[in-house]
């Protein structure tokens, strides 16, 4: 007798019937950039589709998530001045923390609210953190302003802050913070595994991002692994209620080892890179567009990610009807 495994391959009915993965738009967050000073969405070129958005704009984009049935919205601030410290990020009437509180005031908890906590897009310099009198990082002093972001982004109104720089001790810091505000109930969503990737092109455009040189003193080598596992579990042991591996879809083996080993959910954030090179191939004519973004979000979930953040979230969501 012949062992006939494409029975089960014939009809759209049996190939649903037995998929052992499944993609649902509950499991997907749309990453949003919303701009200080602007009256209605500004294109991004190096991303077609995806928009700097208004407050107005992104008042009607929440309403549209909710109805979507999507997990929630990642929140990143592009604000109109910077400084050496970031201070725009910590201050109450700062764009990132209107745009929470807009948004909170849209979806109530109707959807999950998360915020960008990173100080990039918010020093003039565009490095993730302070610098010192040598022009280097430094790692304490940024944990205590990630710390004071957190709380002024809980307050604003995020369900969940995301710690995105990759300073050691981060998670620990900003969950002293929280907890001393009295704001116990905020989610980490830590940025445990966070490369220092060629795929973020894009994103720099995205957040007007000041950046001269790299982040790769602070952020992972592509090369390595074991360091990845290692800062993971430095996470979850200092209090991360989620851990993410970023970017994914070239890491997909970094998520199926940290989904092994976690002991809380698991997120992939498939970035703007990864976005742009399939919306660009499709635009030629080259793939589907449809067809290769639900198989890439689908290899993401296989390998581990309970969570996935992507700017193909409201489509996704179209498409799966």
């Amino acid at each position: 007798m012949i062992d006939r495994p494409r029975r089960l391959r014939q009809t759209p009915a049996l190939r649903s019937l037995v998929a052992e993965t499944r993609l649902h738009p509950r499991e997907l967050v749309l990453p949003v950039f919303v701009a200080e000073g602007a009256n209605e969405p500004r294109p991004i070129a190096s991303m077609p589709g995806v928009v700097q958005h208004s407050i107005g704009s992104l008042q009607e984009l929440s309403r549209r998530a909710v109805g979507a049935g999507i997990g929630g919205l990642m929140l990143f601030g592009v604000p109109e001045h910077k400084d050496a410290t970031g201070s725009g990020a910590v201050d109450p009437d700062g764009i990132l923390n209107v745009a929470l509180g807009t948004v909170r005031d849209v979806v109530g908890d109707d959807l999950v609210v998360m915020a960008d906590t990173c100080l990039d897009e918010f020093t003039d310099h565009g490095h993730c953190g302070v610098l010192d009198a040598r022009g280097r990082v430094d790692n304490d002093a940024t944990n205590e302003i990630y710390a004071a972001m957190a709380v002024a982004q809980a307050r604003a109104g995020a369900h969940v802050v995301g710690p995105s720089g990759m300073m050691d001790g981060q998670v620990g810091v900003i969950r002293e913070g929280l907890d001393a505000a009295g704001l116990e109930d905020t989610v980490i969503l830590a940025y445990a595994a966070k490369y220092a990737s060629a795929f973020f092109g894009p994103f720099r455009e995205a957040v007007q991002s000041s950046l001269q040189g790299d982040r790769r003193t602070y952020q992972q080598d592509s090369a390595n692994i074991v360091e990845s596992l290692r800062e993971i579990d430095l996470d979850i042991a200092q209090g991360a209620d989620l851990v993410m591996v970023k970017p994914a879809m070239s890491y997909l083996d970094v998520v199926a080892a940290a989904a092994d080993r976690s002991t809380v959910p698991v997120a992939a954030y498939q970035v703007s890179g990864e976005y742009s090179m399939i919306t660009a191939a499709a635009a030629n004519g080259w793939i589907d567009r449809k067809a290769a973004a639900l198989e890439s979000l689908v290899s993401i979930r296989r390998a581990g990610a309970q969570v996935v953040l992507t700017y193909f979230a409201l489509e996704v969501s179209d498409w799966l009807g």
